[in-house]
């Protein structure tokens, strides 16, 4: 099925092929930008929350993408290169499908949607690893998919270190109102303010732990954001020893040191 819109998702390659053939196939799949503007209908135009479409996964994805190959340059080896002798350029697809999939549930309904995600990434699964992968392999990449994306809420344990990383760069798309606590749009509350208040996420190499997420806001609301969500994802993410969050608040144009988890 061919994706007359145009393409619709991205990530940085750094020359992995398979994840090049895999975003081609993601790109002509009708079926699937129809499921992701979909869950945007139910999660925007008919709960009043905020994104978990098209502009959502694509940001989850370069997040998940930036945190995998920040830990593999650190030395961490992905889940599925230990357990199933495979390759890195086999955990980025992982962590792309599981980023691009896990909010489709929201088709559904809201609620219990990481398990609505995970039946009908099924069928859509076998479409877009046609041709990446043979047939064991193929299955393989599956089964870790459907378990990240089956993890990524904040109260289920991820057994992969895939998993975590797709669990943390869900609630990493917090910028400028984009924050993952639901929030009625046009609301005026914690949740609203505090969502607002995000300026900037960076993913960088930390010092103290491999990865250090830095979170720049325009409002000390902001932290409301990291302390109910981001640190109970990164908390049950299972690499939560891998990774420190420096939030920062803007003053008189400087970024000042306002809080740090580690």
């Amino acid at each position: 099925m061919e994706n007359k819109s145009g393409n619709f998702f991205g990530v940085t390659y750094n020359g992995n092929e398979k994840l090049l053939k895999l975003v081609s196939n993601i790109n002509k799949n009708t079926r699937l930008l129809t499921l992701l503007k979909s869950s945007n209908i139910n999660a925007i135009d008919r709960l009043g929350y905020n994104d978990h479409g098209p502009v959502h996964v694509k940001i989850v994805a370069n997040h998940a993408l930036t945190i995998l190959r920040i830990l593999v340059k650190k030395g961490i080896t992905p889940s599925i290169v230990k357990n199933y002798n495979m390759g890195i350029d086999d955990a980025e697809v992982v962590v792309t499908l599981a980023s691009l999939l896990h909010d489709i549930g929201h088709v559904v309904h809201r609620k219990y949607h990481p398990f609505f995600s995970i039946v009908i990434a099924d069928k859509i699964l076998d479409e877009l690893l046609s041709g990446v992968y043979d047939d064991e392999k193929k299955d393989i990449i599956k089964f870790e998919v459907l378990h990240a994306i089956f993890s990524h809420e904040a109260d289920i344990e991820p057994f992969t270190i895939e998993a975590g990383i797709v669990k943390i760069a869900d609630a990493l798309d917090m910028e400028k109102g984009r924050a993952r606590i639901p929030f009625k749009l046009g609301k005026i509350d914690i949740h609203s303010v505090s969502a607002l208040a995000i300026e900037k996420v960076e993913i960088l190499e930390g010092n103290k732990k491999p990865i250090k997420i830095v979170i720049v806001m325009s409002n000390p609301a902001g932290i409301f954001q990291v302390d109910e969500l981001l640190k109970s994802k990164i908390k049950t993410s299972g690499i939560d020893d891998m990774v420190e969050i420096e939030a920062r608040l803007i003053e008189n144009g400087k970024e000042v040191v306002f809080k740090k988890y580690e």
